[in-house]
């Protein structure tokens, strides 16, 4: 048997994934394909799409050496901490998500927060986080802001959230940052238009590094006569209400 007790521990990497169909290295740093190239064991929020995307940086990697787990909403809160065996027995292990970044509105934060623990070193790669990207995008305040995840699905609890959060960016000058899924993103701009104030500031970003890439600031009136396409399509969007609304 090997003796793995002298073996330092291996390091968390936490790896940004592509956020549609794009090459590789037009959005990701090479430090993702090395890492990649040297870590066989994965933390993953889906196998087949984790497989793809890794197969997608680096062909020619060997899939059947790969160890991966599963860490979504299903996982059992007990099987978790076996997850970073891999890093206590000397070996490197890669946290992927969906999409994006690992641990920002996906799962990851609890696997991180166990690894701090249990004194391992927790190492973020670059690469593109959408809401980041966005806010970047959108000439809000950069200063100070607030991403909100998602929003309630109810309709009437929607409207109140949307205007709480008008309330708050207009007395803290805060921008407000969240999303939907793709297939109810109509909804939420119809909710948006009916219930905020004209004069607020909304910035809608679809298809972030994607071509079909939009990413657009202007008021809710402007929006209210310029209905954009975000049918299934990946969205972010960002709220600013002006002082004295």
């Amino acid at each position: 048997m090997e003796d793995n007790s002298n073996r330092a521990p291996g390091k968390l990497y936490l790896i940004p994934s592509l956020m549609g169909e794009v090459e590789p290295l037009e959005v990701l740093p090479l430090a993702v394909k090395k890492v990649i190239d040297m870590t066989q064991h994965y933390i993953v929020e889906n196998e087949k799409s984790a497989r793809a995307f890794i197969k997608k940086v680096l062909p020619s990697k060997s899939q059947d050496r790969l160890r991966i787990n599963v860490l979504n909403k299903y996982t059992q809160v007990e099987e978790v901490p076996e997850f970073l065996n891999p890093c206590l027995d000397g070996h490197h292990v890669g946290v992927i998500s969906e999409a994006g970044a690992p641990g920002v509105a996906d799962p990851g934060g609890e696997v991180v927060m166990l690894a701090h623990q249990k004194g391992i070193r927790v190492v973020p790669l670059v690469g593109p986080s959408s809401i980041l990207m966005a806010m970047m995008a959108s000439g809000m305040n950069g200063q100070n802001f607030a991403f909100n995840g998602y929003l309630p699905i109810d309709k009437s609890q929607r409207s109140k959230k949307l205007k709480s959060l008008e309330k708050l960016s207009q007395k803290s000058e805060q921008s407000q940052i969240f999303m939907e899924t793709p297939y109810r993103n109509m909804k939420m701009f119809e909710d948006l238009t009916s219930t905020c104030s004209p004069d607020s500031l909304l910035c809608i970003a679809r298809d972030i590094t994607l071509d079909s890439e939009m990413i657009k600031t202007q008021t809710i009136a402007e929006w209210k006569k310029n209905k954009p396409d975000l049918e299934k399509k990946p969205t972010i969007f960002i709220l600013s209400a002006p002082a004295g609304f």
